[in-house]
């Protein structure tokens, strides 16, 4: 008798394969928005109001970062422009949504 042969008796016995119950099922993609959930939105809603208090909490005299790296010393606020002195007799108007750090606070940051 081959291996063939036994093959074709198991499938002549006439056995069903189970079929998977509808728990089974919504299982694997309920895991999947739970992880993506832990791994990617609640770390990026929490970086989002973190930098949403930095915003509110900048004052004319701090010494900030830009997204394009530019540093300087905030000279006025507005409600959506910043306006910074990069250097002597150098001010740049930016976007507040633009500041992404305060260099004493990365440094504290960093020595937590």
């Amino acid at each position: 008798m081959t291996l063939f042969s036994l093959v074709d008796i198991a499938y002549a016995q006439g056995a069903k394969p189970a079929q998977p119950s509808t728990l089974e099922i919504l299982i694997m993609p309920l895991a999947f928005i739970v992880i993506m959930y832990f791994l990617v939105i609640r770390p990026q809603q929490k970086k989002a109001k973190e930098h949403q208090a930095l915003l509110t909490a900048l004052k004319v005299g701090d010494e900030v970062v830009t997204t394009g790296g530019i540093i300087g010393r905030i000279k006025a606020i507005a409600d959506a422009f910043v306006t910074l002195e990069a250097g002597p007799n150098t001010t740049l108007k930016v976007q507040k949504s633009h500041i992404t750090a305060a260099p004493k606070a990365a440094v504290a940051k960093a020595e937590k």
